[in-house]
């Protein structure tokens, strides 16, 4: 098993791995959109805007990560996880934690400030996110689950308050995602 950064000659395989692993956990529908989602993160965001983390086992795609810029009015540094997978038969085996580290730890050496994702509070506690409230940062759409929204800083203990809106990426700023 060996982790590393994502390269754009991956990105048929990785929104296949997507399609695959949502398909089979939520459904073809949830599928076809998070495959979508994986794809159009790679083909419409900019460099600068966005890093991704892949989890090999030789030469097969496990798993692969996306963090895209979270933009805020102070102009923070901050990058939002989104979306994660790890294929099916490689579930509960610490992968997707051990990425979603690898990640963290990459992104600390790139000045990033804080990072945010929206999810199961469960799961992504495990890898240091705790749940913020919308009066400490905005989220860039209306949150469905506002349980979900989770934060953690890369440079303290604490988040302050983050006064303004936030912005995502064009591929993430889509009602149905959030």
């Amino acid at each position: 098993m060996n982790f590393e950064k994502y390269k754009p000659n991956l990105n048929h395989e990785v929104k296949k791995l997507f399609t695959n692993v949502f398909t089979d956990s939520e459904g073809q529908t949830e599928g076809e959109l998070i495959g979508n989602l994986a794809f159009e993160l790679q083909e419409t965001t900019e460099p600068k805007d966005i890093f991704g983390f892949v989890a090999k086992d030789g030469d097969v795609l496990i798993g692969c990560i996306f963090f895209t810029r979270l933009g805020f009015e102070n102009r923070i540094n901050a990058f939002i996880l989104s979306p994660v997978a790890v294929a099916t038969q490689y579930q509960k085996q610490g992968i997707a934690q051990k990425l979603i580290k690898f990640g963290i730890n990459d992104l600390k050496n790139k000045n990033v400030k804080l990072l945010f994702t929206y999810g199961d509070p469960k799961f992504y506690s495990k890898v240091g996110f705790k749940y913020i409230s919308e009066s400490i940062a905005k989220a860039p759409l209306i949150l469905t689950y506002p349980e979900g929204w989770l934060a953690q800083s890369l440079i303290s203990k604490n988040i302050e308050p983050i006064s303004g809106n936030s912005t995502c990426v064009s591929a993430l700023n889509n009602q149905q995602y959030w």
